[in-house]
């Protein structure tokens, strides 16, 4: 179903100056950028909740819908390889779409989101579309583009505590962890299995409102086992708050795991699961166990499916990745765009799982599936997400 687009018009007031006006590059995308490319980009995630409701349908709203067709894209940073790759889709469908498009990337720098996000308002963009770098830092500059009548729609990450989000796009971030988890139930045949299975946890940014509903979704699917004695964590740490990976680091997730190993498995211990949120964290416990673990070598989850992860999931050095294809999550960000602007209304399928503290966003799902090495062909080379040329 659809919700009525949630309109603004004020045309009395506003976006005078433009500090920065609209530019700005994705991956591909030939136009000036805030931030320099990375050379060797990671992964990282994203999330949600329990299923989404077939096709909710959300209150319509009655303004009218915002004038002109410049869209404030907001990514927040180029070191990790999937927002190049959303960045890019996004600029491409829209200016496929006949929208102009002002991409930035904010290099993780919380500050340069905001200034970004003002010289979009400022600029004249008619809808913002916006990947927060922490889920808590916008409702300032958010307010300002509220008071314009700039419909927001939060990308991939929910937006907190701020009643200037219109909309919320993501794919299903609890699936995503459900997916892990059962991943490694069905590798293990843990209903069968005497086990036990020695478990260690490495979990997302505590900044990024998806991270939770990955950890979850993953943890909720596993704790039967769990309370069976089937997985045991010797190292005891379990609790988002002591696993969370700060600004999905690679370096950090790295460090944690030396230690652990260190401290409960230089005596031979044989480790079992890495439980690992994105690939970007997984890559660090890549490099810990690489250079600290003798052992059999463990299950090891991902997400995103990064060239560099799924290059390793082909050497045996990751098991699986959660693939959500940012093509389609982008292709249906630009259907909103369009609708939002064209005063139609904006299909959703859930309304009642994001509660971003001001009241449950309206939302659009996409569905995560997994790649390994058995499947990955079909998922990533096929389907042209990747050729076989990246993966050499």
């Amino acid at each position: 179903m659809k919700r009525k687009v949630l309109s603004m018009l004020l045309a009395t007031s506003m976006l005078a100056a433009a500090l920065v006006g609209c530019g700005g590059g994705g991956e591909s995308a030939p136009a000036a950028s805030t931030e320099p490319a990375a050379e060797a980009p990671a992964a990282e995630p994203e999330a949600e909740a329990p299923a989404a409701e077939a096709e909710a349908e959300a209150p319509a709203a009655e303004a009218a819908a915002p004038n002109g067709n410049k869209v404030g894209v907001s990514m927040p940073t180029k070191d990790l390889q999937r927002w190049n790759q959303d960045g890019a889709n996004m600029q491409a469908e829209l200016e496929a779409a006949g929208y102009e498009v002002d991409l930035q990337y904010a290099s993780n720098q919380e500050e340069t989101q905001v200034s970004q996000i003002e010289n979009m308002i400022n600029g004249g963009c008619s809808v913002l579309v916006i990947a927060a770098i922490e889920a808590n830092s916008l409702s300032t500059v958010l307010e300002k583009a509220k008071s314009a009548n700039i419909p927001v729609i939060a990308y991939d990450r929910l937006i907190m505590n701020t009643d200037a989000i219109a909309y919320y796009a993501t794919f299903d971030n609890y699936k995503v962890g459900v997916t892990q988890g059962q991943y490694i139930i069905d590798t293990l045949d843990l209903d069968n299995a005497a086990g036990p299975f020695n478990m260690e946890v490495t979990a997302g940014d505590p900044g990024d409102n998806n991270a939770p509903f990955f950890y979850n979704g993953a943890m909720d699917t596993l704790q039967p086992y769990i309370d069976a004695g089937k997985i045991v964590i010797p190292s005891g740490q379990v609790d988002f708050a002591t696993v969370g990976t700060p600004k999905w680091s690679t370096e950090t997730a790295q460090s944690r795991m030396e230690n652990i190993l260190s401290s409960n498995y230089a005596d031979g211990t044989q480790l079992d699961i890495c439980l690992c949120s994105n690939d970007s964290t997984s890559l660090g416990v890549q490099n810990a166990l690489a250079a600290n673990y003798t052992g059999n070598y463990p299950i090891v989850t991902g997400q995103d499916c990064d060239i560099a992860n799924v290059k390793n999931m082909l050497d045996g050095k990751q098991s699986m990745s959660v693939f959500k294809d940012t093509r389609t999550l982008a292709s249906q960000v630009v259907k909103m765009v369009g609708q939002i602007l064209n005063g139609e209304e904006v299909e959703v399928n859930d309304t009642t799982t994001y509660d971003n503290g001001t009241g449950v966003i309206p939302s659009f799902l996409c569905e995560p599936v997994f790649a390994d090495k058995d499947n990955y062909k079909e998922l990533l080379i096929d389907s042209g997400y990747y050729t076989e040329a990246d993966l050499q």
